[in-house]
C-alpha cells in the first residue's frame, strides 16, 4: 500500500461533486425550458418557489461543499505526514460511497430516515477518520 492510496477516495468524492453540480445545472435547465422554475427565481441564490426536484440537487451539491471540507483535510493531513493506514484507506472509501448514497437518496425518494442514517453514518467514518490520524500523529507518524 502506498500513502497515495488515500487520496483516490478525495477524487472520487470531488468527481461525485462535479457530477452533482451537472445534475443542478441539466435540473434548472429543465425547469426553465419546461416553464417550472425560471431565471428570476436565482437572481438571489435560490426562491421557495423553486419546486423540490429542482431545488433539491442545489441542497446536496452545497452539502458535498459543507462537511465534506473536513474530509479533504484529513485524508491530506493523513498523506503528508505518512499517516497513511489500510483501515485509513479502507475508511475512507465508506465514506465516499456513504455520501453517494446519501446524494442518491436525497435527490430520488428522499425517505429522511435512510438520508440521515447515510449522512449519520458517514459522520461517523469522518470522526474515526480524524482519530486515527491524531493517534497516528500522536506516535510519531510523519
Amino acid at each position: 500500500m502506498s500513502r497515495a492510496d488515500v487520496l483516490w477516495p478525495l477524487f472520487a468524492l470531488a468527481a461525485w461533486t462535479v457530477c452533482m453540480l451537472l445534475f443542478v445545472a441539466a435540473r434548472r435547465v429543465h425547469g426553465g425550458v419546461t416553464g417550472k422554475a425560471h431565471a428570476r427565481e436565482y437572481a438571489l441564490g435560490e426562491s421557495p418557489a423553486v419546486p423540490p426536484p429542482i431545488a433539491l440537487p442545489n441542497r446536496n451539491y452545497m452539502n458535498l461543499l459543507e462537511l465534506p471540507v473536513l474530509f479533504y483535510v484529513v485524508c491530506l493531513m493523513a498523506y503528508v505526514t505518512g499517516a497513511v493506514s489500510p483501515l485509513m484507506v479502507a475508511l475512507a472509501w465508506t465514506y465516499v460511497a456513504l455520501r453517494v448514497v446519501h446524494s442518491l437518496v436525497h435527490v430520488t425518494y428522499n425517505r429522511i430516515l435512510h438520508r440521515f442514517t447515510a449522512f449519520a453514518a458517514s459522520n461517523f467514518v469522518l470522526v474515526a477518520l480524524w482519530m486515527l490520524v491524531g493517534i497516528a500523529l500522536a506516535r510519531g507518524a510523519g
